[in-house]
C-alpha cells in the first residue's frame, strides 16, 4: 500500500536515512522514498499508516495528519 506522509524536521541527509532506518525497522520490505524540500515521505508498505508515522516520530520528526 502506496502512503504519502507530510514529514518536518528533516535538513539534511542523515534525517533521511534515520527516517528509512525508522521506517525499515518497521517493515524490511518497505521502499522509502524522500522528497526532502517538499517535506514529503512515499512509503510503500503493508503497516498500518499509524504505525508508520508513529516509527518517524519516535526518530524526533513531526508527522502531519
Amino acid at each position: 500500500m502506496q502512503q504519502t506522509f507530510t514529514v518536518t524536521g528533516m535538513t539534511c541527509g542523515h534525517c533521511e536515512k534515520a527516517v528509512t532506518r525508522a521506517v525499515k525497522q518497521l517493515d524490511p520490505l518497505a521502499e522509502v522514498r524522500i522528497d526532502r524540500p517538499a517535506n514529503k515521505v512515499d512509503i510503500e508498505s503493508s503497516q498500518p499508516r499509524a504505525a508508520l508515522a508513529q516509527a518517524i516520530t519516535e526518530e524526533g520528526y513531526l508527522v502531519a495528519a
